[in-house]
């Protein structure tokens, strides 16, 4: 199916199921424990093995010799690989660094060898009996010091690295107010839940890897490439993922060493990375250097903004696109953003929870509170002002939809707004000292092709197969929600099976376009499933109406599993995208209110209460989608307040790698959050009229943060986190 022109009135708009809050479906067997994850694929394949990873002991330079006599020879050990063993390895377009080091070491704890035994403890132990001797070389681990070491890196598709509408320099040189400050944001880690974890078989030459994988084509297309097997012969399944945020988008050494394991040691092995090597090993979010500057008329009218930003990652990475959201979110005839990139020899930089807006809000959004200031003005009335609803660097492309202004009323509103006062460290709770601050919320709708197909048998069960991933996101509900109401039948007649290479392959999960792509691929293959129930049933297809697991037209009223009652029924499809999202700019949008209280004498920052309003499409199940951005205000609020990497610039690693010390949000920082859904459709964005919402919850929660305790303080931090260290000494008089 083409989705070229805008979607008209369809089933979905009937919304019996789609647009309800269900619960989730696979709810049950998490909540049970029941749900088999990577790791606990106990039963998949007989004889499994254990293997565990070495990593590297230097962030660049060689291994100079490498003694495993000890290792082979210990208790239980089947097999040990190292580059050597391993013969020949490409690598997949998607990694940066080899997956498995040797001799050339790439970064810290890059893998360099893995121990196969016949239990964990006795693979761990064997790897500690491992004699690695080292060449260390010199390498660059400070972002401060090689920015002025960093190029402009090539573009990429769509995605310029520079951009330039009129006489940036000219107009900011002539604005009446202007405002030109450095913000900087720290490198960051996933800290998800379930580590990189995979159980690999070969049967012959075919290779099965149970995985903990986002994207299943992605990561099929690109072992095939670095074991250089045919892609046909590598299946992987992925049917549930225990957090993924974008460090499991892309083939990780797990995946690999799985692979080469049980190829050496002739029976299934499975390996998870260490929490040390989850960080260390896999990607991260990269530091950020940002320099935003923004020249305005006396009454508030922006006439120049411009955003550089620096990032770092290994030889032939990619850049953090922290520009993305100024080149689309404010008006302002003069623009210009760019980004430059430094080589770094720290673990790859790559996707991670809202990657380019998500640390681009978080300067950005604060830089235009400290415009309003510096202009005397409200920051919702200076955002309002320079609202637009066509993209500023190509006038002649309007949004497909964009209630930015609306968004921040609701919020404002609802949130107490009026009260607020404008002169910071006004406020005060007893010990505490109280701010509010806003944020916007931005992000891209990204659609990519998706296929599906669904099934439906005698007994009026309709199963969907598509390698789509739940990440957590609801990804199992959704699906069967569109099925369910593309059908005419109950939640409890549809069986959703995700997750598998043997499916036809979708969008996947990543980067906020899963939910609303996949879903339109299952819209495209029922669609295909209703002409043939139609035609099997002797019904013009273009009058069937499916409802109550009925199939109807005009007086006539047949049971939907009659049409299969001599064989399944089968519909497949994709759905393909036209050129919707290139005449017209398609984003997601949102406003982030968040009150904070600051201990006037500790500097120990609360945060009180959280809203977040958001301009998404249709959306499709607003429990999960509440889930969705609560837990991104969530990541927000880490971001903004604790989550930091501490980089060995001597050595070159994290040295936090662990959750002991690696900080991330618990129960007792999180207060009440609220999210509230603009109640709309965009045409524009699929037949499901949906978009994506999830990494939209984070974008501008730090800056919202940060605004607050401006607020609350009288102190602008701009670089991130915000922990107490950088208010205490600038702190009011407690009296």
């Amino acid at each position: 199916m083409k989705f070229d022109i805008p979607a008209t009135q369809n089933p979905i708009d009937r919304q019996i199921v789609v647009g309800q809050p269900r619960d989730r479906v696979d709810g049950s067997l998490k909540v049970s424990g029941t749900a088999r994850y990577a790791y606990e694929q106990y039963d998949a394949v007989p004889n499994q093995a254990y293997g565990y990873v070495l990593g590297a002991a230097i962030a660049k330079g060689r291994v100079a010799s490498i003694d495993l006599k000890a290792a082979k020879a210990a208790a239980g050990v089947l097999a040990v690989v190292t580059a050597k063993e391993a013969g020949k390895l490409g690598k997949g377009r998607r990694n940066t660094a080899k997956l498995l080091g040797g001799p050339e070491i790439d970064h810290y704890h890059q893998a360099v060898a893995l121990v196969v035994a016949e239990t964990f403890e006795q693979a761990r132990a064997a790897a500690s009996l491992i004699r690695v001797e080292y060449a260390p070389g010199k390498g660059s681990f400070d972002l401060e010091a090689a920015k002025g070491r960093a190029v402009k890196p090539p573009d990429e598709g769509s995605n310029p690295t520079d951009t330039s509408v009129g006489d940036f320099s000219g107009a900011f040189a002539s604005a009446p107010v202007t405002l030109d400050q450095t913000y900087t944001t720290p490198d960051q880690s996933h800290a998800m839940m379930e580590p990189h974890a995979s159980l690999a078989a070969w049967e012959g030459d075919k290779l099965t890897i149970w995985t903990s994988n986002q994207m299943v084509d992605w990561g099929v297309t690109d072992l095939a490439q670095t074991l250089g097997i045919p892609k046909s012969n590598v299946r992987l399944v992925s049917p549930f993922i225990g957090g993924g945020f974008g460090g499991k988008l892309f083939l990780r050494a797990d995946v690999l060493l799985a692979a080469l394991g049980a190829r050496a040691a002739k029976r299934p092995v499975k390996v998870a990375l260490q929490r040390p090597l989850m960080i260390n090993n896999a990607t991260h979010r990269p530091a950020t250097i940002q320099r935003i500057r923004i020249g305005a008329t006396k009454d508030g009218k922006i006439t120049a903004i411009g955003h550089e930003s620096w990032s770092g990652d290994l030889p032939d990475g990619g850049p953090e696109v922290a520009v993305q959201q100024t080149r689309l979110l404010y008006a302002g005839a003069n623009r210009m953003t760019a980004m430059r990139l430094a080589v770094l020899d720290l673990p790859e930089g790559n996707a991670m929870r809202a990657p380019g807006e998500a640390p681009g809000m978080m300067a950005l959004e604060i830089a235009m509170d400290e415009m309003a200031e510096k202009l005397g003005m409200d920051p919702i009335a200076f955002r309002a002002l320079n609202d637009t609803q066509v993209d500023p660097e190509k006038p002649n492309r309007p949004f497909s939809l964009r209630r930015l202004d609306e968004c921040f009323k609701v919020g404002a509103d609802r949130f107490g707004w009026s009260r607020r006062s404008p002169q910071p460290a006004q406020s005060r709770d007893g010990r505490w000292l109280v701010g509010i601050g806003v944020a916007a919320a931005f992000r891209n709708n990204l659609v990519m092709k998706s296929a599906a197909r669904v099934r439906l048998d005698a007994n009026g069960i309709v199963t969907v197969e598509t390698d789509m991933t739940d990440i957590g996101t609801g990804s199992y509900t959704v699906i069967a929600q569109t099925a369910a109401e593309m059908l005419g039948v109950g939640l409890d007649k549809v069986v959703a099976r995700l997750g598998d290479s043997t499916f036809p392959v979708s969008a996947g999960s990543g980067g906020q376009w899963g939910g609303n792509s996949s879903t339109a691929g299952v819209y495209a293959a029922c669609v295909k499933l209703r002409e043939a129930v139609a035609q099997k049933l002797g019904i013009n297809s273009t009058e069937a109406v499916f409802a109550g697991g009925e199939v109807r037209a005009g007086n006539r009223s047949v049971p939907l599993a009659l049409a299969a009652e001599t064989g399944p029924l089968v519909g497949e499809d994709v759905l393909e995208y036209g050129d919707l999202n290139k005449t017209h700019q398609q984003s997601t949008f949102g406003a982030h209110f968040v009150e904070v209280g600051v201990d006037i004498a500790t500097a120990e920052t609360r945060i009180r209460r959280m809203l977040a309003v958001c301009s998404a499409g249709r959306i499709l199940n607003p429990k999960t989608a509440r889930s969705q951005v609560i837990g991104a205000m969530t990541m927000g609020a880490g971001a903004a307040l604790m989550e930091e990497l501490a980089v060995d610039t001597r050595r070159g690693f994290f040295v936090n790698h662990d959750l002991a010390s690696y900080e991330v949000p618990v129960h007792a920082d999180i207060p009440h959050q609220e999210v509230i859904f603009l109640d709309e459709t965009d045409p524009m964005s699929s037949p499901m009229k949906a978009k994506g919402v999830g990494e939209l919850g984070i974008c501008g929660v730090g800056a919202a943060v940060a605004n607050a305790i401006y607020n609350a303080t009288g102190i602008r931090v701009r670089d991130y986190p915000i922990t107490l260290d950088k208010l205490l000494e600038r702190l009011p008089d407690a009296a």
